[in-house]
């Protein structure tokens, strides 16, 4: 896992992009996926190898469940490998693993608010993956450490682990403010 513990802050000075984009991995979860990959063989193999004439519904009950163990475990892994955070002028943007499933699509009018969180950790959340606590809200976690928090319209919140998760709170902060009536829109 990667963690960076610089929290001094973005530049104020820096100029907010167009398009912001943030990413973080957590590469231990390919430990994880390596289990689901060895279910998967377990079951390929019990299904080659394994004495059919014998306890035929035991033999495919384990080599069913060894499959949908290791597809699951692959699936779930992999999907949550990493996160990708894209921030324009209409919406914030999150993709997951190498698919960019599952995705989420937050439309900026829709935004009242983002903070930074310094410190979120999967055990806060549930674990990895998507998660939704009913007294927190939703959040996709990665890996330990900063967090982009959004505040939306309708009272609740989403909370995404990224890098630099700090200049994105100010950008997405810059492009509310310019969409509220008589701001002054960033150029």
């Amino acid at each position: 896992m990667r963690h960076h513990f610089r929290h001094m802050g973005p530049n104020p000075m820096q100029p907010v992009p167009e398009v912001w984009t943030g990413r973080a991995t957590n590469r231990m979860q390919w430990v994880l996926a390596g289990a689901g990959a060895a279910c998967l063989a377990l079951g390929v193999k019990l299904a080659v190898d394994g004495n059919w004439t014998t306890g035929v519904a035991a033999l495919a009950m384990a080599v069913i469940g060894c499959v949908a163990a290791g597809l699951m475990m692959l699936y779930g892994t992999l999907a949550f490998v990493h996160v990708e955070v894209r921030v324009d002028r209409e919406a914030v943007e999150v993709r997951c693993g190498h698919m960019g499933l599952p995705r989420r699509r937050i439309p900026l009018d829709q935004v009242v608010g983002a903070d930074f969180d310094p410190k979120v950790t999967p055990h806060q959340w549930g674990g990895w993956g998507c998660r939704w606590r009913p007294e927190k809200g939703t959040a996709v976690v990665v890996r330990r450490g900063e967090a982009l928090v959004v505040a939306l319209s309708d009272g609740k919140s989403f909370t995404v682990t990224v890098d630099d998760a700090e200049f994105a709170v100010r950008v997405i902060r810059e492009r509310i403010r310019g969409m509220r009536p008589g701001s002054v829109s960033p150029t």
